[in-house]
């Protein structure tokens, strides 16, 4: 059955978001924040048609998932971003590691499917990521990228 409107036209069904994309929408909107900011606050830079208990759920599930912190008991309550976008994605891929018995498998899994480019990139972003490359700095340690079974990489030792 159509749903007409007080004027007699047809309303079209909002269309629903994910929950992926809302927290998208939120993180975005904090990230240009200077300081941290109520719920009310957002809920104003989103303007997209959102009741304000749905973004202070949609700041809950990103606090739970540590992409944001909030501030007081009292109110009001403030929230600042901890993760962008490529953050949040960062934690949730973690978080899915976290739970696996064998991280060797996963991740060379992971690996055996990235493209070219991809694992180039991912060889850099280790590379920069091991500050004096000695054991114990940057992401070196148990498991960890230098750690003990981690893949040969073609950087000249130095």
């Amino acid at each position: 059955m159509d749903s007409e409107g007080a004027s007699g036209e047809r309303e079209t069904p909002a269309r629903r978001r994910g929950q992926g994309e809302l927290e998208a929408q939120v993180l975005s909107v904090l990230g240009e924040a200077t300081e941290p900011v109520t719920a009310a606050w957002v809920l104003r830079r989103l303007g997209s048609g959102l009741s304000y208990s749905t973004v202070i759920t949609i700041l809950t599930r990103l606090h739970a998932k540590q992409a944001v912190t909030r501030t007081g008991r009292g109110r009001p309550v403030l929230w600042q971003p901890v993760a962008n976008e490529a953050g949040l994605a960062a934690l949730r891929m973690r978080r899915l590691l976290d739970r696996q018995s064998d991280r060797d498998a996963v991740l060379s899994s992971f690996v055996s499917v990235l493209s070219a480019d991809d694992e180039e990139l991912l060889r850099s972003l280790l590379a920069e990521s091991e500050p004096g490359s000695g054991p114990g700095s940057g992401l070196d340690g148990p498991g960890g990228p230098g750690g003990p079974g981690a893949a040969p990489t073609d950087r000249p030792e130095g």
